[in-house]
């Protein structure tokens, strides 16, 4: 760690004191002057706006009776509401639930009774919605508006709880998108660990500014970025929503220098038509997910970004494997993140190891005690699912190449089989997705004709801008040119809209459900 900036939390080198609420009274404590957020179009907070804010919600949880070991649900957009409520949980040992505010219906029924939670926070926006849901299933659970809370008596200030380093002090839900959503139970070391991962491998100090645009009930966006600029002082700016049009101007204004972006934030900022002002910012590093090498090459060139950092993770392993400084990504991961994980390649089938440049299984171990998540909150079934012979099982599938850097496939039951080959459904969709007037793809596995099971066609369901009139022979003929030849699909079908999970995220196995319809073209050269 960077022992010269003077707002570092100084103890982080230390796992023992790898607990959320102590680093974060700590830096309350230690500099209280110090800025340490700015929302777009809204107020400026310094550590000791955040400790007395924080502490006023923390009075209002008391007032529930609520207490170390309780579980506290929130449905908050407002990212405000939302921190200080955050922080407010981790002062008085109660395990904060963020639930994603797009979730509805039978989803945001599954999620609030696996909480097992006395209390659900709801922003107004989402409060009558809630409410009702609460009604119709006769939920044994008090909604409370969040807005209305502010009015609640108080008690008198309540006493700091630290709890242990093992405590779960946050649970947050995937995204369900092949079963009902799971809820991920992380303990305070797994949360820090985050932040520093980001600290060690963005370099991030206390004269940088970090844009955080991804909602703060993911952990990208809670831990790597949030956490990391409380602990080493740099200043987070915080947009409600993120906005692709706005994006180059709140980098320029606020004097970026570091900001993360996944899925498709990155596509819908590549998106946006060339500017001026393109190179005129301080922007100097952009976390992503693993980039095509368009994308990457337009924040590199058209952009100016010095350092474009692909990353590996997700909420239940932390981010095993970063991109190096300097290096091109072209799609990959990067290597592993030694000091504090274990990646390997496996067979799924059977655990043992593949060789480098074959496809398995990406599969992680933590070297960090609760580096990890504690397990699936009220799903025993999945976490022994998931960890297996001392390694948890991604459901990824990836391969390692000879220098040592990951790759990125596909989701396992997304890959397909044909001809021998593993086929990638991301490097298909992303051959049609290169076509100006294709706005969406979805490549997926249907049976051969006649096959046995073992062999799959290429399918790709797509949908068009409205106004243009589809050739599919031009269409193949376009993304042709980067595929090889035995992913090159045998069905194409232009559809309105995917059938998609309450985060957005395609379903593919209704699609593969629907198998070839009558509106599917068939591809008769191959």
């Amino acid at each position: 760690m960077d022992k010269q900036n003077p707002f570092l939390f100084k103890e982080i080198s230390n796992s023992e004191h790898w607990r959320v609420p102590e680093i974060i009274l700590t830096q309350c404590l230690k500099y209280p002057d110090r800025k340490i957020i700015e929302f777009i179009d809204g107020p400026e907070w310094t550590f000791m706006d955040l400790k007395i804010k924080s502490l006023q919600k923390a009075r209002i949880l008391k007032s529930l009776n609520l207490k170390a070991g309780d579980n506290l649900t929130v449905i908050i957009e407002d990212p405000k509401e939302f921190i200080l409520y955050w922080i407010a949980s981790n002062f008085l040992g109660v395990m904060f639930i963020a639930l994603n505010t797009a979730i509805k219906g039978k989803g945001l029924l599954h999620q609030i009774n696996t909480s097992k939670s006395k209390h659900v926070i709801v922003e107004n926006l989402f409060f009558d919605e809630v409410n009702n849901l609460k009604n119709i299933y006769k939920l044994d659970v008090e909604i409370l508006n969040c807005g209305e809370l502010k009015n609640k008596e108080l008690v008198k200030e309540s006493e700091v709880t630290f709890g242990k380093l093992s405590d779960n002090v946050c649970t947050m839900f995937t995204s369900g998108t092949s079963g009902p959503s799971k809820g991920v139970m992380m303990p305070n070391a797994h949360c820090v660990l985050f932040a520093v991962g980001t600290i060690e491998n963005y370099e991030l100090k206390h004269d940088h500014i970090f844009y955080i645009s991804l909602p703060l009930f993911h952990a990208n966006g809670l831990f790597m970025q949030l956490l990391a600029c409380i602990i080493t002082g740099a200043k987070a700016i915080i947009r409600n929503r993120f906005s692709a049009s706005n994006w180059l101007k709140d980098i320029r204004k606020y004097d970026v220098t570091h900001t993360n972006m996944l899925g498709a934030i990155a596509a819908f900022v590549v998106a946006q038509p060339p500017s001026e002002y393109d190179k005129d910012h301080k922007l100097a590093v952009i976390g992503s997910a693993p980039l095509p090498s368009e994308p990457e090459r337009i924040f590199r060139q058209r952009f100016g970004v010095k350092q474009v950092l692909p990353l590996y993770g997700m909420t239940e392993v932390n981010i095993p494997i970063y991109g190096l400084k300097n290096e091109i990504g072209n799609g990959k991961c990067g290597k592993v993140y030694e000091k504090y994980f274990e990646v390997e390649i496996r067979n799924p089938e059977n655990d043992s190891r593949v060789n480098d440049g074959e496809v398995g299984e990406i599969m992680v171990r933590p070297k960090q005690a609760f580096g990890f998540m504690s397990g699936y909150m009220g799903m025993p079934e999945k976490t022994i699912e998931s960890w297996r012979n001392f390694w948890f099982h991604t459901g990824d599938a990836g391969i390692r190449e000879l220098s040592g850097h990951f790759t990125f496939v596909d989701r396992i039951k997304d890959c397909i089989r044909r001809r021998g080959e593993n086929i990638s459904s991301y490097e298909v969709e992303q051959a049609f997705l290169e076509i100006p007037y294709i706005t969406e793809a979805a490549a997926y596995a249907v049976s051969a004709e006649g096959g046995d099971g073992m062999e799959d066609e290429v399918m790709v369901a797509l949908m068009a801008n409205k106004d243009i009139s589809i050739n599919f022979v031009e269409l193949l003929a376009l993304a042709k040119s980067n595929l090889a030849k035995f992913a090159i699909p045998k069905y194409l079908r232009i559809m309105e809209e995917f059938p998609k999970t309450q985060t957005g995220k395609i379903q593919k196995n209704k699609l593969r459900e629907q198998g070839v319809t009558v509106d599917t073209w068939q591809n008769i050269n191959i």
